[in-house]
């Protein structure tokens, strides 16, 4: 059973390895390049992971939903436009739960608004991978280690008119996946990055049908940052620079019931792995035979990456990831959510359906989010994935009632 529990976390540890590398395949016609896998890896791939249950319960979708306490992840400009003063969250979600009990993600996010119709916010993210057993090659116990990640962010809002707001966040990445331990004769250290989200967000009240409505808009470019290396002459690997952008509309049916639709579309903003055939007259060297090679800085691999993929436009398109959501309100009290995720099967083939449900009472409220996987396992299936939220305006507003009584 120990044995069987150490294979498990080493598979988990060599999973994460994977995005240390670039894939490289020989091909001869271009033709043949269509349709086959040809998915993107970065480094620290947990900071692509939806961290709160609203969004998660709406298919990963956040860039134009209305302002929460959790938009710096989603799209920090949104925090200029939340309603309440202060708020303050708890989210954890547990990590390959049908493999392992002991991996889970946990995020703590809170802002406060300013005057002058500024915010400002802070979030910290933790990734457990749990515990994992070193060995060496002879199978003799060296260590045992808990790797884990974290993200520290902070963010800046500030409305620039009546509908658009603009946002900044500074992050810290800390990424500690070895301890130290040497892998095969070579020392490994933590990884270490900084990086920034640039966004902006707009916000109108409309009528639509002879009903109120809320038109939003959003746009975040994220994880721009240095590259990360895990050894102190290892190649150095991109962080997840992402561009996020899309549309959201609110309806007011009535004084009770609100209804709200979103849609965000994704693209990773790092080279597409190239295709490689070897140099005819050195063995040892690859020579690429379709795309652009990918060790190039970050400015440019931004810039590279909408241009790149090795079998043309065709494969750039599939390099888009879509979000949709949709969130029911009742009396601002009850909430329902549910959602798609779509990413192609060249790409990850990432395919979800997602549920979710949301509870505010007083100054406490509580999502709740269900992922169902329609293509292939995902490590969220059949886990709950929960927020905690504290609205501390409806503490002082509750005192000031209990005081005016």
């Amino acid at each position: 059973m120990i044995m069987k529990r150490i294979t498990k976390h080493c598979l988990i540890l060599l999973g994460f390895s994977t995005v240390l590398q670039h894939s490289a395949q020989a091909q001869s016609d271009k033709s043949n390049l269509l349709g086959q896998i040809n998915t993107i890896t970065t480094a620290v791939p947990f900071l692509s992971i939806s961290p709160d249950a609203r969004a998660g319960g709406m298919g990963d979708m956040g860039v134009a939903s209305s302002a929460d306490i959790n938009s710096i992840h989603w799209n920090a400009s949104k925090l200029a436009f939340n309603e309440k003063k202060t708020g303050f969250s708890v989210s954890y979600t547990p990590w390959l739960k049908a493999l392992v009990n002991d991996m889970f993600i946990a995020y703590v996010s809170g802002y406060s608004k300013m005057k002058g119709e500024q915010a400002i916010g802070a979030s910290l993210r933790y990734f457990s991978l749990g515990n994992i057993t070193f060995t060496d090659a002879n199978g003799n116990t060296i260590r045992d280690f808990k790797p884990n990640e974290f993200a520290f962010d902070v963010a800046y809002s500030r409305k620039l008119s009546e509908y658009f707001s603009g946002g900044i966040t500074l992050r810290y990445i800390h990424s500690n996946l070895t301890g130290g331990t040497s892998v095969e004769g070579t020392d490994s250290k933590a990884g270490n990055s900084a990086a920034a989200d640039i966004s902006s967000f707009f916000q109108k009240n409309i009528e639509l049908g002879n009903k109120d409505a809320v038109l939003t808009a959003g746009i975040n470019i994220s994880n721009i940052g240095a590259k990360i290396s895990y050894t102190e002459t290892g190649t150095k690997n991109f962080l997840p620079t992402n561009l996020r952008l899309g549309p959201g509309l609110k309806l007011k049916l009535n004084e009770y019931n609100d209804l709200a639709f979103g849609l965000d579309i994704n693209k990773l903003l790092v080279p597409t792995p190239p295709i490689y055939t070897q140099d005819s007259t050195n063995s040892a060297n690859d020579v690429i035979l379709y795309g652009q090679d990918p060790d190039v800085s970050v400015a440019s691999g931004i810039f590279q990456s909408f241009s790149d993929a090795p079998g043309g436009s065709k494969e750039e398109l599939k390099e888009f990831n879509l979000g949709f959501g949709m969130e029911y309100w009742y009396d601002k009290q009850f909430a329902f959510r549910a959602g798609y995720f779509y990413e192609d099967k060249t790409k990850g083939n990432r395919k979800y359906f997602t549920l979710g449900a949301g509870l505010r009472y007083n100054v406490f409220g509580l999502d709740l989010a269900y992922l169902i996987p329609t293509d292939q396992r995902n490590p969220l299936e059949n886990t709950l994935h929960f927020t905690l939220t504290f609205d501390f305006d409806a503490q002082d507003g509750a005192k000031t009632d209990k005081a005016t009584e």
